[in-house]
Formats: C-alpha cells, sequence, structure tokens
C-alpha cells in the first residue's frame, strides 16, 4: 500500500513537471510570438524629394539711329535724336522729311514683347502747323525717305496725324535682339500754314513704350 501511495506520488510530481515545462514553453512560445507581432507593426520607409529654382526674365528695348548701332535712351532727356534727310529746320508748306528709328529688345536673355509709339510732347509754337504718319520699314537698315514711305504698307500712323497723336496698335519685339522693328517717319508742314508761321521752331519727343509677354 505505502509502496503504490510512493508511486503515484512520483507519478505525479512527473506530471507536474511536465506540465511546467509545457506550460514555460508555451509561455516563452508566447513571448516570441509577442515579439514577433510587435515588429510585424513596423514597416518599411522610403522618401522621394524634388525641388525647383525660379528667376525673373529681362525685358527691355534700345533704339539705333541707322539699324546697326544700338543703345538705350531711356529718359527724354536722354533721347535720340533724330537726322532728317532733309533739314527740318527750313521747312516750308507742304514740304516733307523722313527719318528712320530701330527699335529692338535689349541682350541676348530678353524675352519677346511688344511695342507701342505714343503720341509726341512737343515744345515750341510750330508744332500745330506740322503732321506726321509712321510705317514699319522691311530691313532695319534699309533706307527712310519718300519712296520707301510710299512702298511701305505696314502703316504705324496714318499720315497727316497730329503730332501729339500716337499709335493704335502695336508691333511685335522678338526675343533676344531678334528681328528689329524699323519705324520710318513722315513729318510734313500743313500745306495751309501761314506767314505767321514764319522762322518758328518746334522740338517733339516720341516715346516707345515696350511690354513684355
Amino acid at each position: 500500500m505505502t509502496q503504490k501511495l510512493d508511486t503515484d506520488v512520483s507519478e505525479t510530481t512527473q506530471s507536474r513537471g511536465r506540465f511546467g515545462t509545457k506550460a514555460k514553453a508555451i509561455l516563452a512560445g508566447g513571448l516570441v510570438l509577442g515579439v514577433g507581432a510587435a515588429i510585424t507593426l513596423a514597416a518599411w520607409t522610403d522618401q522621394e524629394w524634388v525641388k525647383a529654382s525660379f528667376g525673373s526674365s529681362t525685358f527691355g528695348i534700345e533704339g539705333s539711329l541707322d539699324g546697326t548701332n544700338f543703345a538705350e535712351h531711356s529718359t527724354e532727356s536722354g533721347a535720340a535724336v533724330l537726322v532728317f534727310e532733309t533739314t527740318p529746320l527750313q521747312m516750308s508748306p507742304n514740304a516733307a522729311v523722313y527719318e528712320k528709328f530701330v527699335v529692338r529688345s535689349t541682350t541676348s536673355t530678353t524675352v519677346p514683347g511688344t511695342v507701342q509709339l505714343g503720341g509726341a510732347t512737343l515744345t515750341g509754337t510750330l508744332g500745330t502747323s506740322l503732321t506726321y504718319g509712321v510705317r514699319t520699314l522691311a530691313l532695319p537698315d534699309g533706307a527712310c525717305d519718300s519712296v520707301a514711305f510710299a512702298a511701305a504698307t505696314n502703316v504705324v500712323v496714318n499720315s497727316g496725324t497730329a503730332l501729339t497723336t500716337g499709335a493704335t496698335g502695336t508691333q511685335v519685339v522678338a526675343a533676344s535682339g531678334a528681328s528689329p522693328v524699323a519705324y520710318c517717319f513722315e513729318v510734313v508742314m500743313s500745306p495751309t500754314a501761314t506767314v505767321a508761321d514764319q522762322g518758328k521752331l518746334a522740338t517733339a519727343t516720341w516715346a516707345f513704350t515696350a511690354t513684355s509677354n
């Protein structure tokens, strides 16, 4: 009887030992699974970057009397002086004089735009007895005279217009100084000018206003 009890106790102790070992193993496994579950919550990360640089364009115009030598005349006091083919200081009724002025965009990086001729500001007393017209020439270095003016078909200002009246339209200014615009001016003394107009003077100053595209 005692021997059986000892056997039972031994078996019970072994069973408990095996159960404890299994429980520890399960617990350890649970810990491993728990750690594994925590790891799967992490994610791969990656990034993409992009950037851009910005700068302002440049725009301006410059003028030339001969279509070859250009310079900026950006103020009224620094205006280029048109030298008409016939001296404009000895005009008489119905006399006409002609001269060219060429405009282009400045520098090799200038963007394109448009340019518009404004009406002249006048000093002196002869201005009201003068009218003008403006047309563009096909070539910037071409002649501007009565023949060239008559042959030009692109009218900027109609002949017979008061000096103080500007153009209603614009001309295209190409980028980077390309394709200069050659304006041919015609200034005429009114055929109705009177004796009272003798010996008088007038100075007309025109402005070309350019706008970038």
